[in-house]
């Protein structure tokens, strides 16, 4: 589906940096933008050639002029917006985490399957052509069964992003609720499995405040017996990215590759040698909003689904849990 109208809830970075060229570049429109700060909603409109600005999430979401309604504001606002969009018939494309607890982000679900409004997480890294490679190469059976999984997502969280993200517990600040979040979304997507137990430790590397994660390491158990390691972090200036699976036969190495941008390579090693995948590189935000109109039109679901959303929310649950108890912890996949 072309032409969908846009309103923006939050007038937030992502929005700023990604999104808007996004939606634009599948031939959207922007249409309004909110904030409860009349001042930054103005000032956001007018740098972005959005044609109206409100405080209003009620104006915003029973607009005639808007479609689909994107929400990016902070994680513990995403439910009460997400039901003011979905009672107004608006479709919706929400940020990860939908919320700050499973109850939440399941009621968020069920609320739009029961108002006929499709709801799509916005876990970009799905889409990255990186991660499809290597999910085509295991379904392939390119390196047998898998067996060990390994995410490197340990970055520099840069300081005009860092605010609430190391300040507010009660926003779902933390690297688990922002970025394992992230990882648990790849692995199932690339490994087609689902986590069902997590072991985890967190640290506190100096930039987050007292009582929020900066740093985490972990492991989680899938289904088929596989364990997958992850590392993230907020203070890692130097850092690479990478995401490897290795199995039976062979492994898939792929290097800097947990990105927002279109870029990385993966590498097949086996006995027949080593091998480069063949990478079509696309923009990540970009299919992220084609497949959601795609899913809106009918033609199948967004790349992430509100499902699935609520599915990497409960790992990262289960995560702090893990941490917070010094034990292996269930992870409820219930939606």
């Amino acid at each position: 589906m072309t032409n969908l109208r846009w309103g923006l809830v939050g007038a937030s970075t992502i929005a700023a940096q990604h999104m808007i060229d996004a939606f634009r570049a599948n031939d959207g429109e922007v249409v309004a933008v909110m904030s409860t700060n009349a001042d930054r909603a103005a000032k956001f409109a007018h740098e972005h050639r959005i044609a109206r600005a409100t405080t209003s999430l009620d104006d915003l979401a029973q607009s005639n002029d808007v479609d689909a309604v994107y929400i990016s504001t902070t994680n513990e606002l995403h439910r009460d917006q997400v039901f003011a969009a979905a009672k107004a018939g608006k479709h919706v494309l929400c940020e990860k985490p939908l919320a700050l607890t499973l109850g939440d982000a399941r009621a968020m679900v069920a609320e739009c399957h029961a108002r006929g409004v499709i709801l799509g997480t916005n876990h970009h890294l799905r889409n990255a052509a990186t991660h499809r490679a290597m999910r085509d190469a295991i379904h392939a059976g390119r390196i047998g069964k898998p067996l060990f999984a390994r995410v490197f997502h340990a970055v520099y969280l840069p300081t005009h992003l860092q605010s609430w993200r190391i300040e507010k517990p009660e926003a779902g600040g933390g690297v688990v609720m922002d970025i394992t979040v992230h990882d648990a979304d790849t692995l199932r997507f690339v490994l087609d499995d689902e986590p069902l137990a997590v072991s985890a430790m967190t640290s506190h590397g100096g930039m987050s405040r007292e009582g929020l994660e900066d740093g985490v390491m972990g492991v989680l158990r899938f289904s088929n017996g596989l364990l997958a390691q992850f590392h993230d972090a907020f203070t890692t200036r130097y850092a690479a990215t990478g995401f490897e699976v290795h199995g039976e036969l062979g492994s898939l190495i792929g290097r800097d590759c947990m990105t927002q941008a279109p870029k990385g390579d993966v590498l097949l090693r086996s006995a027949a040698g080593e091998e480069g995948l063949k990478i079509s590189h696309e923009n990540l935000y970009a299919r992220s909003v084609r497949l959601f109109g795609d899913a809106i039109a009918g033609r199948g679901a967004p790349s992430a689904s509100g499902e699935d959303g609520v599915k990497s929310l409960s790992v990262a649950v289960a995560t702090l849990e893990a941490a917070r108890s010094g034990a292996e912890t269930a992870i409820d996949l219930k939606v």
